[in-house]
């Protein structure tokens, strides 16, 4: 997906707290300021690949800082949210044990999202809201027709804490016996989910764990490894979690593939290309 002007200030947003998390020295978060606001001058143009320019950002903080993992204190508080909220949720699906409500939930976790966000914001309330909230577009009869005509689904996740909720949706998909390739990142970036992540919340029970041989801001074509590629290239049955992965995702041709988008709209412009309003939760096919 391409940058809208409203990525602009998001971008300055999370470069602040990014540089925040990262060191405590003033003068040189002025310094990768400048060295931000100089980046920005150059690339922030119609057509600019917003993921892109999003991971290149993060990267300048992460070299200049010598952070490799600046959101590792959210990526844990993350985890802690959703285990929290986990025997909650577990409670709902016992009582309706439908794919569409699995499918519910693996979105609701998709709000645990430290990019989208504000390190402010009280994650708590709009969980809670949207539990008593419906899927806004759920092509709910075609995602399970596709749940029975494939063997296998490559599962492309997003954060950590989400993927506590994820593990709920791939146990349902386990049900029609599928096999499940989990795709997270190589590096960190954000608090998306790497590997460590992945082990930690037990996510190889369910199917093989996978690296995309980068560490970008949801997907970037550029940027995958070729083993990702194959990987990638060889599932005909996709689901993409979080918005991220919905702005690279988008911007390659997916006409050979049944691919579902499963997100949260947490922001303006991703909400006005999809169509729909801000915090809207769906599961579509594209």
């Amino acid at each position: 997906m391409k940058i809208s002007y409203e990525c602009g200030p998001c971008f300055l947003r999370q470069a602040r707290e990014a540089m925040d998390l990262a060191c405590d020295d003033d003068l040189l978060k002025i310094e990768i300021m400048n060295d931000i606001f100089n980046f920005l001058a150059d690339n922030f143009s119609k057509g600019t690949n917003s993921n892109k320019t999003g991971s290149i950002m993060h990267n300048i903080i992460k070299s200049r800082t010598g952070c490799e993992d600046p959101y590792y204190r959210e990526k844990v508080h993350g985890n802690e949210i959703a285990l929290k909220y986990l025997p909650l949720v577990k409670e709902i699906l016992k009582e309706n044990d439908s794919l569409e409500n699995y499918v519910k939930i693996a979105i609701i976790g998709n709000i645990l999202d430290f990019g989208a966000f504000t390190l402010d914001d009280d994650v708590d309330s709009i969980i809670n809201e949207s539990l008593g909230n419906d899927l806004v577009v759920k092509d709910i009869e075609e995602f399970e027709d596709s749940l029975k005509k494939h063997d296998k689904v490559l599962y492309m996740v997003d954060n950590t804490g989400e993927i506590v909720f994820d593990k709920l949706l791939m146990a349902k998909i386990k049900e029609y016996g599928l096999d499940i390739t989990i795709a997270v990142k190589s590096e960190p970036i954000l608090n998306d989910a790497c590997m460590e992540d992945a082990l930690e919340a037990g996510l190889d029970e369910f199917g093989e764990i996978v690296e995309i041989g980068a560490g970008t801001v949801g997907y970037v074509d550029s940027e995958i490894s070729d083993e990702f590629r194959e990987i990638f290239n060889s599932h005909k049955f996709i689901i993409s979690k979080g918005m991220g992965n919905y702005e690279g995702l988008t911007e390659i041709d997916l006409s050979s593939k049944d691919i579902y988008f499963l997100l949260c709209a947490k922001c303006n412009t991703i909400a006005r290309d999809i169509g729909v309003n801000l915090k809207d939760m769906l599961l579509f096919k594209k």
